[in-house]
């Protein structure tokens, strides 16, 4: 997917892919509506910054907070894109992705709802966790169909779907 710049003994396909495996292990904790799942993906004070702002610090509180997420409202599951993996460090990484949302009873996804996101992962002794995970909703405001593109670029990779 990148090229390798790090100088990390590991190759750089290898480290790509399981930097996009632990995401991958994120989002389906979400889409299985599985918070302990999701909170398992995060380092000890990881961070998630949610579309709304709210910030939800550490994996045992992300757990909490995410489970009284699932048990307060009807969650989508994402569609997601992942758009590139960077080594920033040996031990450090970035990835980011294009995520969206079908509302429960609805067949087409919400433009409203796409989002991008960024994670930041460290390697901790050979294992790799969230450091901190940003959802911005996709607005585009000056971009006029721009959503409706993101939307298309969502359901053409068919990979993405871990409903």
């Amino acid at each position: 997917m990148c090229p390798q710049t790090s100088g990390s003994p590991y190759p750089a396909s290898a480290e790509e892919a399981q930097i996009e495996k632990l995401y991958l292990s994120m989002i389906e904790g979400w889409n299985q509506r599985d918070a302990q799942k999701l909170a398992a993906a995060f380092d000890d004070d990881g961070m998630i910054i949610g579309c709304d702002g709210t910030h939800h610090s550490g994996a045992q509180e992300i757990e909490e907070s995410i489970a009284r997420i699932f048990r307060d409202h009807a969650t989508p599951p994402f569609l997601i894109k992942v758009k590139s993996i960077r080594m920033l460090t040996a031990d450090v990484a970035q990835l980011e992705a294009l995520v969206g949302m079908i509302p429960p009873g609805k067949e087409e996804l919400d433009p409203k709802l796409h989002a991008f996101q960024v994670m930041t992962a460290v390697r901790r002794t050979r294992r790799w966790t969230i450091k901190h995970l940003q959802n911005t909703p996709a607005q585009l405001h000056s971009q006029p169909g721009a959503l409706d593109a993101l939307s298309h670029e969502l359901l053409a990779d068919k990979l993405n779907n871990f409903s």
